[in-house]
């Protein structure tokens, strides 16, 4: 049952890993709005993965997909967006994230989001010799900017996505 304070958008940022795609798609059903993955929107427009979208125009490349994405995807209404983790490293993705809608930074601890990534073979950043090291790197890099954007953050710890979705329902009628 959707709220009826809820914001007409809800982002969701944080690391990979963190749960983003998961909670959102379970949010959107909950709230009764429309669940866009950002990465898989990106996907689906250029008809390649975003491992081969690094591979061919590099970080920058994707990073400016990505920012084309972003805006377009920020100014519809009645969505819940999960966000890439690197989105908010650019001003105007954290600009756009803050004035569009409401944000929620899904927060893990670092052993957990390594846990969920290990066997991962598909995100290009973890093609590294210790995606562990990545991933903390990445986490320490990134974390001022998810908590700038954020209107609310969520630790997901080792919480079941229906628990996760819960707890921002609950944040979301008491705004």
């Amino acid at each position: 049952m959707a709220i009826s304070n809820t914001p007409h958008n809800i982002f969701l940022v944080g690391p990979m890993g963190a749960g983003k795609s998961t909670v959102g798609r379970q949010l959107g059903k909950t709230l009764k709005k429309q669940f866009v993955d950002c990465d898989k929107e990106i996907e689906n427009r250029t008809g390649a993965s975003i491992a081969l979208i690094f591979d061919v125009e590099g970080e920058a490349g994707f990073r400016h997909r990505e920012q084309q994405m972003i805006d377009e995807l920020t100014a519809r209404e009645q969505i819940v967006l999960a966000t890439g983790g690197g989105a908010i490293l650019d001003e105007q993705n954290r600009a756009r994230l803050m004035s569009r809608g409401f944000v929620v930074y899904l927060n893990a601890p670092l052993d957990l989001l390594i846990e969920r990534t290990a066997r991962d073979k598909v995100r290009p950043l973890l093609q590294t010799d210790n995606p562990q090291q990545r991933i903390a790197d990445l986490l320490q890099q990134r974390d001022p900017y998810y908590r700038q954007v954020a209107d609310t953050i969520v630790e997901t710890d080792r919480r079941s996505a229906r628990h996760v979705v819960r707890e921002i329902q609950q944040r979301l009628e008491n705004l």
